[in-house]
């Protein structure tokens, strides 16, 4: 369910909380596949069910850390919603740990909790550089989880600018 955010300044009073859960994603065979040719890592563990039941202390194949991670941006968009924002840019991660396989098929969901939110840069509203524009500078944890499972499968603290609606 998306939890609703009134304004940047009101998402700062979550520091150090959780707050937003997101939306379940089914990580699929096509998906794997998908990933694995955008990014030229065909590596059997990932696309070879067989060999990797027999190969592997998995039980079949599994996703590609990488696309655990890159699924991050729809888990918070999914999570959250933060009325008065324009412009979102992801900055990447200050930290991230890969804490157990995601089995194809398995469903995922992540837990936001804020870390920090500072206000950076400039009230000039005529700032062309959008880089010294006044904007939120905020970590967030993400903990994603797999269904029916007490470990989570990725450790990750993101790091964004949301700069408010022009």
């Amino acid at each position: 369910m998306t939890v609703i955010i009134e304004s940047l300044d009101a998402l700062a009073s979550f520091v150090g909380r959780e707050y937003a859960v997101s939306d379940w994603i089914e990580v699929t065979e096509d998906m794997v596949r998908r990933f694995a040719d955008l990014t030229f890592d065909h590596q059997w563990i990932h696309l070879d069910n067989d060999r990797a039941a027999r190969e592997t202390p998995f039980g079949g194949a599994i996703a590609h850390g990488l696309l655990t991670l890159s699924l991050v941006p729809a888990f918070m968009q999914s999570a959250q919603q933060i009325k008065g924002v324009g412009l979102i840019i992801n900055e990447g991660f200050d930290r991230v740990r890969f804490t157990s396989p995601v089995r194809v098929g398995s469903r995922l969901r992540a837990r936001l909790t804020l870390q920090s939110f500072e206000w950076r840069g400039s009230d000039d509203a005529e700032a062309s550089d959008v880089r010294s524009r006044r904007h939120a500078h905020i970590k967030t944890e993400v903990c994603i989880e797999r269904e029916g499972s007490d470990k989570p499968v990725c450790v990750a603290e993101a790091v964004v600018r949301r700069y408010p609606a022009r």
